[in-house]
């Protein structure tokens, strides 16, 4: 069963990684390969949990003398059932309904208008300039927003800038730079910073501390390079009339503002209270929503004319939401099982180096989706306890391991163009060729990429090699 569990994994991952040429959406292929695991794993819980969870199905049992007199088959199941199950959907629901909240918040901002007060303040004509102030941009807006909101709202700019195609692509190419690395360094910039920062593998503090500068560097060298391509000046863009509507500037203002502080007040709430992030992302759209119901009822527009949160839910991407919870299913039978672990062990045993393991993850991350990567590596390596010495002091929580996979997880996928969400939508908008981002941009990101990881080391070195007695 352990080996047809593994197959399974490795058939349906390969199977997201050649979405587009199968033509399935992945959405489709992680939740069918989620449920799948579980089944087999639920069938075959007579083999797998004596193997790896003996102790704590004795301990289930005594606690549950209905199960006394059942088969030995039957009381694997119900552990299976009542206990890995439910832990497994209590660790996925908390990052699922963090996701909901956060991507329904920036869709509100979205439909009111709300990113026009950011990019109706970009009006140079300068190209190399215009290069600098999209990438900064870009870099802070990934660190509140989405990276695939970001992408859009950027290169929905682009066009309105820039008419030539292929400066255009060049200026997309580092949208989807800055996008990744800007997500790195921020608890709510990726969704892997998310999965790691809700499970309580770092903290949002350290995390900005250490991964802040390797992310601008990751973004730096690249930019540099690509503004020698560009001289000169923009030709001046006809001035666009702008359509009457019912959100005054200052009422989108208003949401931009009370949005964007309500994603960056999160992190504080969850330093302040202790609660998961996702009771704080919730309590903000609660907040939100109550303002715009309050909003609109002052505004008497007719029904069809307002953008009511229940509204603007179903504008949210439901296909990803679904996306994750068949890949963090499915990563939750390979811990259930003991195969993550046992995948640990062998790393420890033949690797032994941190820094070499979360490189290698963020290359992979460029060809394979980084969320069952990150996934799968946090079911792989427990977080270890404080005072832990050695090689484990680099797992207890703001440990080396985390914040480098935080960097190299997110900043690896631009190395493709289709190993990330941001350079998936832009390849979309923008029709670039996977070949041409390969020419152009993989070398400049990989660069930007190792640039990034050697001050990620030199920040270990200097400052927290004294204070761990290295």
């Amino acid at each position: 069963m352990i080996v047809t569990l593994i197959l399974l994994f490795m058939v349906g991952y390969l199977c997201i990684a050649l979405e587009h040429t199968l033509r399935i959406d992945k959405t489709a292929i992680a939740l069918l390969l989620g449920m799948v695991m579980w089944i087999v794993y639920a069938l075959g819980a007579e083999w797998i949990v004596p193997l790896v969870d003996n102790e704590d199905l004795a301990r289930f049992v005594s606690e549950n003398p209905r199960l006394a007199g059942s088969s030995f088959a039957h009381q694997c199941l119900d552990y299976v059932l009542n206990v890995k199950i439910v832990e497994a959907l209590g660790d996925i629901s908390q990052t699922l309904f963090f996701l909901i909240g956060a991507m329904t918040i920036v869709e509100l901002i979205d439909v009111h208008g709300g990113f026009t007060v950011i990019t109706d303040h970009i009006n140079t004509r300068s190209k190399r300039k215009l290069l600098y102030v999209i990438c900064a941009t870009t870099f802070v807006f990934s660190a509140v927003l989405d990276n695939m909101t970001t992408t859009i709202v950027m290169i929905l700019l682009l066009r309105k800038l820039v008419s030539d195609r292929n400066e255009r692509w060049l200026y997309a190419g580092m949208i989807i730079i800055a996008a990744n690395t800007g997500g790195a360094w921020s608890p709510i910039g990726d969704v892997t910073t998310i999965m790691l920062w809700v499970k309580g593998n770092v903290t949002a503090p350290a995390l900005i501390s250490y991964v802040l500068l390797p992310s601008i560097a990751a973004m730096v060298v690249p930019m540099l390079s690509t503004a020698k391509l560009l001289s000169g000046r923009l030709p001046e863009m006809a001035q666009e009339s702008k359509a009457v509507s019912e959100i005054s500037s200052r009422e989108r203002k208003t949401i931009f503002y009370l949005g964007v502080c309500g994603l960056i007040f999160v992190p504080v709430f969850k330093t302040i209270t202790h609660l998961p992030p996702f009771v704080g992302i919730l309590l903000v759209l609660a907040v939100l929503w109550v303002f715009t119901e309050l909003f609109y009822n002052g505004k008497m527009l007719d029904r069809s004319r307002e953008h009511r949160l229940p509204k603007v839910i179903s504008r949210i991407d439901m296909p990803s939401i679904l996306f994750f919870l068949g890949i963090l299913m499915a990563v939750s039978v390979l811990d259930a099982s003991g195969i993550l672990s046992a995948t640990s062990q062998f790393l420890d045993e033949h690797v032994h180096n941190v820094y070499v393991i979360d490189v290698l993850l963020g290359v992979l991350s460029s060809i394979f989706d980084n969320v069952p990567l990150v996934a799968g590596v946090m079911g792989m390596y427990p977080v270890a306890l404080p005072g832990s010495v050695d090689y484990a002091a680099n797992f207890v929580v703001d440990g080396t391991f985390w914040e480098f996979l935080s960097y190299c997880a997110g900043v690896g996928g631009s190395l493709l163009i289709i190993g990330s969400a941001a350079g998936v939508i832009a390849m979309g908008l923008e029709r670039i060729t996977f070949g041409w981002y390969f020419k152009r941009f993989t070398w400049l990101a990989f660069l930007g990429y190792l640039a990034g990881a050697l001050v990620y080391m030199l920040e270990v070195f200097f400052m927290k090699a004294p204070y761990l007695g290295l």
